[in-house]
């Protein structure tokens, strides 16, 4: 009897198991798209993202979050272990200003102003000429894969609200990897 209810078993979890790793709400990176110009690899990427529940709550009271995108681009090499070309990082900030009745969202030092938490937000989906490396690091023909993915950066969170991110999965906003495949022709200008 057990050699029979253990398979049944061992399904059943893996199906429930399966359910737990897929991204909640349909956060994903949807289209990532290297582009060469002016002598440097620039990445455009789009993005479905859903602020919802407690964390546009605790937005709108005028707590900064930020979101981080993370990039990774390797040379694959088949004698050794594979190269890795880029690993960079480009973090968000978006606050409210309640005496203004205003958002701002940006990188670094610099921010814009925002009708809407929405208006903010597309800053963050909408990734339009990233900087990540100079072309002369790059072969020309050879074949690079990357990949891209944004999560909400709880490690740069006010204290009080890093200990609640780790208690409530509203902050554990994150897109899956998003793999992508690119190769630089000879005939691309490098300079």
């Amino acid at each position: 009897m057990l050699r029979f209810l253990l398979p049944v078993l061992l399904s059943v979890f893996l199906v429930a198991h399966a359910d737990t790793d897929a991204p909640v709400a349909g956060e994903q990176v949807t289209r990532v798209e290297p582009v060469v110009r002016d002598g440097k690899l620039y990445i455009d990427a789009d993005i479905d993202l859903n602020v919802t529940g407690d964390l546009r709550n605790v937005a709108q009271k005028g707590v900064p979050i930020y979101f981080t995108a993370d990039l990774e681009i390797v040379s694959k090499r088949w004698w050794w272990f594979d190269k890795k070309v880029v690993d960079e990082e480009l973090t968000w900030r978006i606050v409210y200003n309640a005496l203004t009745r205003q958002w701002r969202a940006g990188t670094g030092d610099l921010s814009m102003p925002e009708s809407s938490l929405e208006d903010a937000l597309s800053l963050v989906r909408n990734i339009r000429g990233w900087a990540v490396a100079d072309i002369d690091q790059l072969d020309l023909d050879q074949q690079y894969v990357g990949r891209l993915r944004l999560r909400l950066d709880t490690s740069m969170l006010a204290r009080p609200f890093r200990v609640d991110a780790y208690n409530s999965s509203a902050w554990s906003l994150a897109t899956p990897w998003k793999n992508f495949t690119f190769s630089i022709s000879v005939d691309a200008p490098r300079h």
